[in-house]
């Protein structure tokens, strides 16, 4: 039996590729057994024994980035957890460890390569974070979203861009979407209450949502809706002010509810947030997003061409991760300045009309997209628990 632990959580972004993998492998290899280690306080502590699989924690300890008191304390409490991870993987009896970044990530990597454990790395962004770089050092393996990380393997290691392991509604999408993309539509589109021959525009700017890309699309909603029906995802607590830019720029009446229960006369379908996101993609003509990892790796997936507005913050990663879809064609690239009411009326009605260079922007967002991911690294993984057994 292979004995696999799984190390990263905090974030979906973390966490959903992580319990892909975890699901991957144990269709590859019923017998394996596989554990994840995570923190009790991310999203994993409620995620993990929800998909089945049991979850040993550690607590984090961010590496510190500036001289304070968190850096004094820091070298004990990095002591303590690495010997608690320790303890987990002999319990476990570890034949490989498999990381996905986030805090849980670094000791995990830290003590396998202590331990003679065999180390494996999924980097799912453009620029890869403080863990996943310590580990690089120490992998066997490293699966990536992106080339151009940042991370370099060492010795005999093996660094490739295997893409992100999907969600499971995801990759059942995709699936669906390569056997009959039409058939698709019409199915989604009649259990989500939008019409599935008038072209649809999805706006979405995350679960928090995006301010300069409500207030952008809703500012030009006339302009939208003379061609095309929208699904506009708010994020928490904005869908009032998008209702409202919606009456004043197109006229009362346009705004409706989403799901067949709700569907109304007009063709501007506003919610908060939408559980089933794959059935808005499964409609989706056109997209106006940020261009956060997952979300790229995603629509790239499902074949599905998108106007790519990266998050203005940070170090700029969001648009380290669209720029190689945008360079194969498939997506546009828009700063978050530069997106205003009248770029939307510019560009979006005429992106809509030119059905052929849309179908093709679509069709290099298919070629450049990776759905078996999950698959992949699991059979890394698996290989290299063959190699220690």
């Amino acid at each position: 039996m292979k004995k696999i632990v799984l190390a990263g959580g905090g974030t979906a972004g973390h966490v959903n590729p992580l319990l892909s993998v975890a699901d991957a492998i144990i269709r590859l290899d019923p017998d394996a057994k596989v554990s994840v280690l995570g923190t009790a306080v991310g999203l994993e502590k409620d995620l993990v024994p929800a998909a089945g699989y049991e979850l040993d924690t550690v607590e984090k300890v961010p590496f510190p980035r500036r001289p304070n008191k968190a850096a004094l304390q820091f070298p004990m409490k990095w002591k303590r957890e690495c010997a608690k991870t320790r303890e987990i993987l002999e319990r476990r009896e570890a034949d490989v460890v498999a990381g996905f970044g986030g805090y849980a990530s670094a000791p995990a990597y830290s003590v396998a390569h202590k331990m003679g454990i065999p180390v494996v790395i999924h980097e799912q962004n453009a620029r890869a974070g403080m863990a996943n770089k310590l580990g690089a050092r120490w992998a066997d393996f490293i699966g990536v979203v992106y080339e151009g990380t940042g991370l370099n393997v060492k010795g005999d290691g093996v660094i490739e861009r295997v893409g992100l392991p999907l969600r499971p509604v995801i990759a059942q999408l995709a699936s669906k979407l390569e056997i009959d993309r039409a058939a698709a539509r019409k199915e989604a589109a009649k259990e989500l209450g939008v019409d599935p021959d008038r072209p649809l525009v999805l706006v979405t700017g995350g679960s928090l949502g995006a301010v300069s890309l409500n207030r952008a699309i809703a500012a030009a909603s006339k302009d939208v809706l003379a061609v095309a029906q929208i699904v506009h995802l708010t994020g928490k607590g904005k869908a009032d002010e998008v209702h409202k830019l919606v009456e004043v720029n197109a006229g009362e009446g346009h705004v409706t509810g989403l799901g067949a229960q709700y569907a109304g006369n007009g063709d501007y379908h506003v919610a908060e947030y939408l559980e089933r996101i794959d059935l808005a993609f499964a409609c989706a003509d056109l997209i106006v997003c940020r261009s956060g990892a997952g979300t790229v790796a995603e629509l790239t997936a499902l074949g599905l061409p998108a106007v790519y507005v990266p998050l203005p913050i940070g170090n700029g990663e969001q648009r380290f991760n669209a720029q190689p879809v945008v360079e194969t064609g498939g997506g546009v690239m828009v700063n978050d300045a530069d997106l205003t009411p009248a770029w939307v009326r510019d560009h979006v009605p005429a992106m809509l009309a030119d059905e052929a260079a849309l179908r093709a922007m679509g069709s290099k967002a298919w070629e450049y997209g990776i759905r078996d991911a999950a698959d992949t690294m699991a059979r890394r993984i698996l290989d290299l628990a063959g190699h220690a057994d």
